[in-house]
């Protein structure tokens, strides 16, 4: 699959799909429909298009995760997390801020050293983190 490098930063063009793990050493857009039949490691910033996939799990500095997308292990992030609505992931563990979406499923628990914040309804396992700030319902 051709990926396309703009000085530091990877683009995976839509519909792309890599067999194996993924190393990037630099950061990673990902367009929509991406997917990742292997461990996915970046280095710097994720962004994970909507309706993407990852098979294992995804280590990155920060991570942006879309709309509908499902990684099927462990997001571990140095920096801050965002999960887009109705995004599907095995658990969460970061060393800064947690966004969570609406519609955003968690089958494990999140741990972040900062602020989990909740926007909606999840589901999820514990929120361990410095503070959580859960708004509407």
């Amino acid at each position: 699959m051709k990926v396309y490098q703009w000085g530091d930063t990877y683009l995976a063009p839509r519909g792309s799909y890599f067999d194996g793990h993924v190393k990037i050493d630099g950061n990673l857009i990902a367009s929509m429909d991406s997917h990742f039949w292997g461990r996915l490691v970046v280095a710097g910033r994720l962004e994970l298009g909507p309706d993407s996939s990852v098979a294992e799990s995804i280590i990155a500095q920060s991570a942006v995760i879309g709309p509908r997308t499902k990684v099927k292990g462990p997001l571990i992030t140095l920096e801050n997390v965002t999960l887009c609505d109705r995004a599907c992931v095995l658990s969460v563990l970061a060393g800064g801020d947690v966004l969570l979406r609406p519609g955003v499923k968690i089958a494990g628990e999140v741990k972040s050293d900062e602020t989990i914040t909740v926007v909606g309804k999840v589901q999820t396992g514990e929120l361990l983190g410095r503070n959580v700030k859960i708004f509407g319902n």
